[in-house]
């Protein structure tokens, strides 16, 4: 399903999902009002967000997943920091898979960091989302 009016390739995302797993996931893409509901209902914080990701159990069909990627926040991103939509899209589905595959951020001593950093540089994106946070964005 996807939310928007404007037409998306999605090709590359699959190239970095092949590299990521063989499992297939669901991406959606939303506007900022319809990401804080969704935040709000699933995760009880009362604010919009840039990407969700909800895993599901092991052998689901080999679907992963879920990736709510918001569209808005996209397009801020993207001139904040001076580079494309496409590549604020990569980034961003680059940290959900990697959070469907179970890496946290929050609780492990780096190996999502180091993970999100190989995948950057094999795609040559931009610095990653986890980088931009820890510097304060």
């Amino acid at each position: 399903m996807i939310l928007c009016e404007e037409e998306i390739d999605i090709s590359f995302l699959e190239k970095i999902a092949s590299k990521i797993s063989n499992a297939d996931v669901e991406l959606v893409f939303v506007d900022k009002i319809t990401m804080h509901k969704i935040n709000l209902k699933q995760r009880g914080i009362d604010k919009s967000t840039d990407v969700l990701s909800f895993p599901l159990e092991p052998n689901f069909n080999n679907l992963l997943g879920s990736i709510v990627i918001n569209l808005d926040e996209v397009k801020t991103k993207a001139l904040e920091f001076n580079h494309t939509q496409d590549e604020e899209i990569a980034l961003l589905f680059i940290h959900a898979m990697l959070h469907l595959l179970g890496y946290d951020h929050e609780v492990d001593q780096g190996q999502m960091r180091e993970k999100e950093k190989e995948l950057i540089g094999f795609f040559k994106l931009p610095p990653s989302l986890i980088i931009r946070t820890q510097k304060g964005e």
